[in-house]
């Protein structure tokens, strides 16, 4: 079969706010082959994205995304890779495609599970998965107040892990982050896991960032996330370096797989944290999955929005068993929890399972679709490139 469309839908919330919340707005993906559907979601700007999917060609290498796509032949998972190849090399100098692509290819997995009634994980070559002990990904609180009332709360909702990042911290003084830190801990408990995402806030200043190790260590915080930018190699190095129990995590904002292999390799990290929605897709993040585990760092799926993005990122190491730590978005917006009928919910043991229908195994509510959905059109030289599709169930 051949891929007939490949169709985007920009969803939003009424109000975007100015916090470090991804799940405000959406970019789903529909790819159509045959009598099949696949979903996706791009961890990315929708409108940029949008655009990206659709622009005139600049010059061979700057080509729009779909016309590596639309048309392509699609019938297994080899042809999911050739598809990500050909938009990697045509739109090498469109910066946005890795983000356009990493949806499209979501949602070729998707189509091809459907098709052949089969998980994406075991398209992936898993004989079995493994349940992945749930973190509850919140933001720092205001205030020292705020973010130990959140981990209480969190504690009570049966999650035995927790992390805490964005909103003031590493912004203030270290004696500021040093209270929110043991407020976390004093919310969630003395048994419990706790993480710290300083969402790249130092830079690459590796002083600031070794200031706040003392209370990390104190509170018994297992990795500060993200203290620094993606690029800046050696200043995660030379932390690691400085750190005696804590570890570092990085790789989020990987969009290609070679700059999470690089920061495995180069910058003393623990855990790689890995995006489907913005790696290129569910082939590339299992690629950066295997490359961790034979090199003694653990891989954790990155997500911050919807059960759909979740079923995503799950995928890649499902059946990686030493590997079993899960991001759970716990302050997800209303969009995001509204997508997908049958959401992904930890268990009492706080442990979330890997879908087992065709696909994904979630399906997209066309009502919350509807409900979010916002209504663009770009128009170049009179000519309309991008219009809303339809949605038709």
């Amino acid at each position: 079969m051949k891929v007939e469309s490949v169709d985007f839908f920009y969803l939003s919330m009424p109000e975007v706010r100015d916090i470090g919340d991804g799940s405000q707005d959406m970019l789903l993906v529909r790819v159509r082959a045959g009598d099949h559907t696949g979903w996706g979601e791009c961890e990315a700007a929708p409108l940029p994205t949008i655009a990206s999917l659709v622009c005139p060609m600049s010059h061979s290498a700057c080509k729009p995304v779909a016309a590596s796509v639309v048309g392509q032949r699609l019938d297994g998972v080899e042809d999911i890779a050739r598809i990500s190849h050909a938009v990697r090399e045509n739109s090498l100098d469109l910066l946005q495609a890795a983000h356009a692509l990493s949806g499209i290819e979501i949602a070729l997995w998707d189509l091809l599970g459907r098709r052949y009634e089969t998980p994406v994980h075991a398209l992936l070559g898993f004989s079995r998965t493994y349940p992945k002990t749930a973190y509850a990904s919140a933001l720092f609180g205001d205030t020292p107040e705020e973010t130990e009332a959140k981990a209480a709360r969190v504690r009570t909702d049966g999650f035995r892990a927790a992390k805490f990042g964005w909103g003031p911290y590493g912004r203030g003084d270290v004696e500021s982050d040093a209270a929110q830190v043991h407020a976390a801990r004093e919310g969630l408990g003395q048994d419990a896991l706790l993480l710290v995402d300083a969402g790249t806030v130092w830079g690459s200043d590796v002083e600031a960032a070794a200031a706040r190790l003392p209370a990390l260590e104190e509170c018994r915080v297992a990795w500060l996330e993200e203290p620094f930018v993606g690029g800046a190699l050696e200043s995660y190095r030379r932390l690691a370096g400085r750190a005696a129990t804590v570890c570092l995590a990085a790789g989020e904002g990987a969009h290609d797989p070679h700059l999470a292999l690089h920061l495995i390799d180069h910058a003393g990290i623990g855990y790689v944290q890995i995006d489907t929605g913005r790696v290129g897709g569910i082939g590339p993040a299992r690629q950066v999955a295997d490359y961790a585990a034979g090199r003694a760092v653990t891989f954790v799926n990155h997500t911050f929005t919807s059960s759909l993005a979740l079923s995503a990122s799950l995928q890649p190491y499902a059946g990686l068993a030493d590997h079993a730590l899960c991001e759970f978005p716990v302050e997800a917006s209303a969009l995001a929890r509204d997508l997908t009928p049958t959401p992904i919910t930890p268990d009492a043991d706080g442990r979330v399972a890997v879908p087992e229908g065709p696909g994904l195994g979630l399906d997209v509510c066309p009502e919350a679709v509807r409900r979010y959905l916002l209504d663009v059109e770009i128009t170049v030289g009179g000519t309309t490139l991008y219009r809303t599709p339809a949605l038709t169930t």
